[in-house]
């Protein structure tokens, strides 16, 4: 989806000739699979990180144009809402003490862009949902100044035919349901992507690893529990997300049609699974034609832009995604991780980042994997469970049943991460540090979104209203964010 689009609207014998274009470019894939045209030198990862900004008030400021032109930093871009920005992390790789390296640089480019921002009276808030936005914040101009969020907020509405329908209901009881006439609920959703490169052959296992893993990753993640003033689910912007870029009118859902975002509903045998689904059950949203034919390309020896399959792709939210990309002329593929939210620091984003690679590395190299052990439903299950409840979540293992999932973590995934950094060449001493954040939640119970919902109830029970206990809590989220000091650390207001 980091494409340009040139159109808001098409045609119908432009979307017919996309819809032809995206077949071709999959039986071209499909060529590419069976000829290993793919080079791979080692495994790398990658990571996007996506930010707020504030103003003094820890309320949205909505100028990420001025901000960005202030950070003047290429790694730095607009998202989808005016108070969004991404922060793209080149890639590189785990081994030895690469991770030590990688903290200080993101810790420093961050502090550095937070300095840049303070001029400007703006400042960056790295976490799920910005506690803070609220109806008005939409009234105005919340959109960025990019034609393909137009397009994309006009294809959906189109594709529904009605406003969208948000409601959701958390463990507290409290509920939020209202209807939205642009996909701006969607923007309050802040994420962090992990990305890994991985050979053809290797990618279904990685994917099904990666789909076990989502349940336990949003329990130990959670850090966005509320949103328009209501205390919603731990990760709130997993449900939230689903249903603000829903494109089902009601008798679609009740047809059982696949949504846009999508867990999946079955474990695969290749990535081709997942880009052959794309086109057979998702209907185009962005018909944007590029010139290129991939078939004569391939033919050729060229590297096939596949630009309307990977465009298709872009516009359909696997929770895992796959990723065909072109870097200096070499295909590779990738599994996108997007299932965490962003924040709360920057060493809590590294733990999370070596919790998932070390145990998706041990689960993908078990003699029995543990997706040949578990239903595909049991780990849809889990990942709503993860979601809804966080680290109090109840996630079922073979051969445990369903566990706590902070029990689970210690038991079962802890020592499976610890196995796969060894594996990557992890250092010691940055593999127990990182994990030992994860060892920390699970031992404390406290992930972000404990924090915030405990903090935000110590507030109201001294006579704060909602809003101000909000503003309150992001005000003192935000110095910690800054200290860097895990978020299992934090302390609640005296």
């Amino acid at each position: 989806m980091g494409r340009d689009i040139e159109a808001v609207t098409y045609t119908r014998e432009q979307r017919q000739r996309y819809r032809d274009k995206v077949k071709l470019c999959l039986d071209v894939f499909e060529q590419m699979l069976a000829t290993s045209s793919f080079g791979f030198d080692e495994p790398k990862i990658g990571m996007e990180i996506e930010l707020n900004l504030v103003d003094s008030d820890y309320r949205p400021r909505l100028d990420n144009d001025e901000v960005l032109a202030a950070i003047a930093n290429p790694e730095y871009q607009t998202e989808l809402a005016r108070f969004n920005i991404e922060f793209n992390v080149a890639p590189g790789t785990l081994s030895g003490g690469n991770a030590v390296a990688l903290e200080r640089n993101l810790r420093e480019s961050l502090n550095e862009a937070e300095r840049r921002s303070a001029q400007l009276g703006a400042h960056i808030v790295m976490i799920g949902i910005l506690p803070t936005v609220t109806q008005e914040t939409y009234d105005g101009d919340w959109m960025s100044a990019n034609v393909r969020y137009q397009a994309l907020n006009d294809a959906v509405l189109s594709a529904r035919g009605e406003d969208i329908h948000l409601d959701i209901t958390g463990p507290s009881g409290e509920r939020l349901l209202r209807y939205a006439d642009s996909l701006a609920p969607e923007s309050a959703c802040t994420s962090m992507q992990l990305h890994l490169q991985v050979r053809p052959h290797e990618f279904a296992a990685h994917w099904n690893a990666a789909q076990v893993l989502a349940g336990p990753q949003l329990a130990l993640g959670a850090n966005s529990p509320y949103f328009m003033g209501r205390e919603l689910w731990a990760e709130t912007r997993i449900e939230l997300f689903t249903q603000a870029a829903d494109t089902r009118p009601i008798e679609l859902k009740n047809q059982g049609v696949r949504p846009r975002v999508f867990f999946g509903d079955r474990w695969i045998n290749s990535i081709f699974d997942l880009f052959e689904e794309n086109t057979l059950y998702f209907p185009a949203m962005l018909p944007e034609l590029d010139e290129e034919d991939p078939q004569a390309a391939f033919y050729s020896g060229r590297t096939p832009k596949l630009a309307e399959m990977r465009l298709h792709n872009g516009t359909i939210y696997r929770w895992n995604r796959p990723i065909y990309d072109i870097v200096d002329g070499q295909p590779h593929l990738r599994v996108e991780n997007r299932v965490l939210p962003a924040g709360p620091t920057i060493v809590d984003t590294l733990a999370n980042a070596a919790f998932y690679y070390g145990a998706l590395r041990a689960m993908v190299h078990d003699d029995r994997p543990v997706w040949s052990r578990m239903s595909f439903r049991t780990a849809s299950q889990n990942f709503t469970s993860g979601a809804r409840n966080g680290i109090d979540a109840q996630l079922f293992w073979p051969g445990l049943g369903e566990t706590p999932a902070s029990e689970l973590v210690l038991r079962e995934l802890l020592p499976m991460a610890h196995e796969g950094l060894t594996d990557w060449g992890v250092d010691a001493e940055v593999r127990n540090r990182l994990l030992g954040v994860i060892e920390g939640r699970c031992l404390t119970g406290q992930n972000g979104a404990d924090w915030q919902v405990a903090t935000v109830r110590r507030l109201e029970g001294r006579g704060m209203s909602r809003q101000d206990a909000l503003r309150e809590m992001v005000a003192a989220y935000a110095v910690n964010m800054h200290g860097n000091e895990p978020v299992h650390t934090w302390e609640l207001p005296k």
